[in-house]
């Protein structure tokens, strides 16, 4: 009876330190930081992946303004950062900092000069008032054409039955 309730009691344990063998992974520390793009324009937005703040946590540069990490019980947490615009171009690095461990974990990445390539407003701005007034001169000409022309055509047609 004693050997039964050892062995339960000690595969209770067994199990109980396996369960949270992984949570304790999880949040042992900021590691494996990754940056995209590494080179990122001026005025950009950088995406940082951080593992091991199940807690969320902070990301600072100065290259931009201190990000927030997202919270997430697996271990792996994420924040955008959007670069300051007249940040000088050059080498800089992040520091992350989980927020349940004193470990800080940096990444180096890089700001390079000018905007980027700007993909246009995809049709989220309307025509302006020109636009509508050029537009409408246009349909206006090409209606008047167009009953001169059937007009006359007409009138061609008719005089010589």
């Amino acid at each position: 009876m004693r050997a039964s309730r050892a062995l339960a009691v000690t595969a209770t344990a067994c199990a109980a330190v396996a369960l949270s063998a992984p949570l304790a992974v999880a949040t042992n520390g900021p590691r494996n930081v990754t940056v995209n793009p590494f080179e990122v324009h001026q005025g950009g937005t950088i995406h940082i992946r951080v593992e091991g703040c199940g807690h969320g946590g902070s990301v600072t540069s100065n290259a931009f303004s201190r990000v927030e990490l997202s919270d997430n019980e697996s271990g792996h947490s994420s924040a955008r950062a959007r670069i300051h615009e007249r940040t000088t171009p050059g080498h800089y690095n992040l520091a992350v900092r989980c927020s349940d461990d004193d470990r800080v974990a940096t990444h180096q990445f890089r700001v390079v000069e000018g905007r980027g390539a700007l993909g246009g407003l995809g049709g989220s701005v309307g025509p302006s008032s020109t636009d509508m007034a050029v537009g409408g001169g246009l349909v206006a000409v090409a209606a008047v054409a167009g009953s001169l022309f059937v007009a006359r055509r007409r009138r061609t047609s008719g005089a010589s039955v």
